[in-house]
């Protein structure tokens, strides 16, 4: 009779443990997974924030925007917090040599940028409410609540890229490898779409027919592709950043909308009964293919003089390709065919806006440039992507030896 028996059980259990340990460690660690999370709530509660202000005006400490911002500041807290525990009390060796020490407590040091982040937009929350009681209604963008505000987000999306990072660097797994990669290229994407807030008033529609529009996003844009082509292991990296950003755009420029809105401030020029949103998103997807084929053909530098003219041509090919694809869709936004629920051209508008304005009768701004200050115009632009994409190129070297 014993012979007949077989160890089927231990033989069964045997076969899928490892399976199971495989999984797990082709899985992102959840601490990276809250912060991204984190990190998009960000990105939600600042466009819908903006979308707030444009069409009801003046907000409360505790509008629905700001709730967003406020539970990614909790989300970090705790994660990172949490983190910086368990590493400082329960980690290992290894672990703790992948942290940053800081008054005595180790964690990655995407964790502490992300701390600081999240105690910046808490404090700049009642910060903020105090200054509006104090000096009237958003007297100006700038002013010092808003700086620390935008400063604790901005720590935020970069400290969540930093422990993507990290951990990419410390995975063992082709597949977790890949799958934060894939994390990194998402929050990458994150910080393209803040970028493309901050450079907001710049990018209007009506203003895309002038050198300096092109100026501005050849200093903001070219440095985020680059980094991504350089930085990823992936097979279209930058093409993959835009992507991000432009869903990010779109979503909430096709959800908005849907919502009831009413101004609460005056004087009321436009009357809206739905929330506004922001433009339809810049056309960054053409030159970030470009980008993408042109750092994967080129390889890896084999001197200063051949990354400095990658950087060049870089540049070069952004401008052209931007132009080429951007001036003409302005001009299209400007149509009856862009008005509707997939461009949302004629939802852009704030309640403050005169209908005699050139925005509101869907024209260019008359920017005074002279066809020779347009032509130095983009010859500016021409040198300042060549600069921006040197810099993400070197950006992007630094991303692949982050370990902590």
């Amino acid at each position: 009779m014993t012979t007949r028996l077989s160890p089927t059980p231990v033989t069964h259990h045997a076969t899928h443990l490892p399976h199971r340990r495989d999984v797990s460690r082709a899985a992102i660690p959840w601490p990276v997974g809250a912060v991204l999370v984190a990190a998009s709530l960000i990105v939600v509660g600042v466009i819908w924030d903006i979308s707030w202000h444009m069409s009801i005006g003046r907000d409360t400490l505790f509008s629905p925007p700001h709730l967003a911002t406020y539970a990614a500041a909790a989300i970090v807290g705790v994660t990172c917090g949490w983190l910086a525990l368990h590493t400082t009390f329960r980690g290992t060796a290894e672990e703790r040599a992948r942290t940053v020490g800081f008054w005595g407590f180790r964690a990655p040091l995407g964790a502490w940028i992300c701390v600081w982040g999240a105690i910046a937009m808490l404090t700049s929350a009642p910060f903020d409410d105090w200054w509006h009681n104090a000096y009237g209604l958003d007297v100006k963008i700038l002013s010092p609540p808003h700086v620390l505000l935008a400063f604790g987000m901005y720590a935020i999306v970069v400290g969540a890229l930093v422990m993507t990072l990290a951990a990419r660097s410390a995975a063992d797994d082709p597949r977790a490898r890949r799958r934060l990669d894939v994390a990194f290229l998402f929050a990458l994407g994150l910080m393209l779409t803040m970028v493309s807030v901050i450079t907001a008033e710049h990018s209007e529609r009506a203003r895309q027919h002038g050198s300096r529009f092109y100026v501005v996003s050849a200093i903001a844009y070219p440095v985020l592709l680059a980094a991504a082509a350089r930085a990823s292991t992936l097979r279209w990296p930058a093409t993959s950043v835009a992507l991000v950003y432009t869903l990010a755009r779109l979503l909430q420029g096709w959800m908005l909308p849907l919502f009831p809105a009413e101004p609460r401030l005056g004087p009321i020029f436009h009357p809206l009964t739905q929330m506004a949103a922001m433009e339809f998103p810049l056309l960054l997807v053409v030159p970030a293919v470009a980008f993408d084929l042109i750092v994967r053909r080129s390889g890896e530098p084999a001197s200063r003089l051949r990354e400095l003219l990658l950087a060049a041509t870089l540049g070069v090919v952004f401008v052209a390709l931007f132009v080429a694809v951007q001036w003409p869709f302005a001009s299209f936004l400007h149509t009856p065919a862009a008005r509707n629920w997939f461009f949302f051209a004629d939802r852009n508008f704030v309640f403050w806006g005169r209908p005699t304005s050139p925005y509101r009768r869907y024209q260019f701004y008359d920017l005074g440039e002279s066809p020779l200050q347009m032509v130095r115009g983009f010859a500016w632009a021409v040198a300042f992507a060549g600069v921006s994409a040197w810099v993400g190129l070197s950006r992007g070297r630094w991303m692949r030896s982050v370990r902590r």
